[in-house]
C-alpha cells in the first residue's frame, strides 16, 4: 500500500437469490464449514486494516436477518449500514454507493458470495485504483477459449495469453464510479460488472492479480470446492 492513508469504503453486494443453488434459503446464508458464506466475506473486510467502512446490500426481506445473524454475530463494527438491493446487480451496487461516505478516496465493490478473498488482494486492488482510477481483480484463463457463431460452429480461437477471468473486488476512485453508474442509468445501459461502466467513460482499468481460490459460490459444486479451500487453508495455517 502507498504511504499516505487512503479512506476506503467497501460495498458488499449480496442481494441475489441464487436460483442455481436450488435451496430454500438465499445462497449468501448457506454455511461452508459451519459458517455462512456472507459471514466469511464480511469477516475478511472487517479485519482488513485498509477498509474503513462497509455497506452491505441485501434483499429487503433479509435486512433484519442479515443484521442479527451476520453483522451482529460477527461483531462487524465497520458495517455502516445495510441497504436493500435493486432489480439488477447494477442497481444494487448503486444503492450501496449512495451510502458510502463521500469523503472516501476509493470504493471497493465485492460479491458477497466470494468468501475467500484475501487482505492482499483487497489492498492491491485499492492501491491500483488510487493510482490508475480503476482496478479489476482477475486471473489468467487456463483453458483454450473459442468463439462460436449463431449456427453453433467455432468461428475463431482466441489468444489465451491476453484473456483474463474477472473476479471481484473491483475498486475505483469514488467520484469516478459514481459518475459511471449515473451515466449508465441515464442511458439505460446495463453491464455485467462495474468495470465496463468505467470503460464506457474511456478510463482504462488496471488488472490486479487475484487467486484461483477466490471463487464465487454459485452452485452446489462450488460448496464442495469451498469446503476444500477451508480445509486447505486450515492445514497451511497449522504448518505456519
Amino acid at each position: 500500500m502507498p504511504n499516505k492513508k487512503l479512506c476506503a469504503g467497501a460495498v458488499i453486494v449480496a442481494a441475489g437469490r441464487g436460483a442455481r443453488m436450488n435451496t430454500d434459503i438465499n445462497k449468501q446464508y448457506i454455511e461452508i464449514a459451519e459458517k455462512p458464506i456472507l459471514a466469511r466475506t464480511v469477516e475478511v473486510f472487517e479485519s482488513c486494516r485498509h477498509i474503513d467502512e462497509i455497506v452491505l446490500v441485501v434483499n429487503e426481506s433479509d435486512i433484519i436477518y442479515c443484521k442479527q445473524n451476520i453483522v451482529d454475530m460477527c461483531g462487524a463494527v465497520k458495517v455502516k449500514t445495510i441497504v436493500s438491493g435493486g432489480e439488477e446487480r447494477q442497481a444494487s451496487v448503486y444503492n450501496g454507493l449512495c451510502e458510502i461516505d463521500k469523503a472516501c478516496d476509493v470504493v471497493v465493490i465485492h460479491d458477497g458470495a466470494r468468501p475467500f478473498v484475501t487482505h492482499k488482494i483487497i489492498s492491491d486492488s485499492i492501491e491500483a485504483a488510487d493510482r490508475y482510477g480503476a482496478s479489476c481483480v482477475a486471473v489468467a484463463v487456463k483453458d483454450t477459449i473459442k468463439a462460436g457463431d449463431k449456427e453453433g460452429f467455432i468461428s475463431s480461437t482466441l489468444e489465451r495469453s491476453v484473456l483474463w477471468s474477472v473476479q471481484t473486488p473491483q475498486s475505483f476512485r469514488y467520484r469516478l464510479i459514481m459518475d459511471a453508474h449515473i451515466k449508465a442509468a441515464e442511458e439505460g445501459f446495463y453491464g455485467t460488472d462495474d468495470a465496463v461502466l468505467v470503460e464506457r467513460l474511456g478510463v482504462r482499468t488496471r488488472l490486479v492479480m487475484g487467486s484461483y481460490e477466490n471463487i464465487k459460490i454459485t452452485t452446489q459444486e462450488d460448496l464442495v470446492a469451498g469446503e476444500a479451500i477451508v480445509r486447505s487453508r486450515e492445514a497451511r495455517h497449522r504448518k505456519e
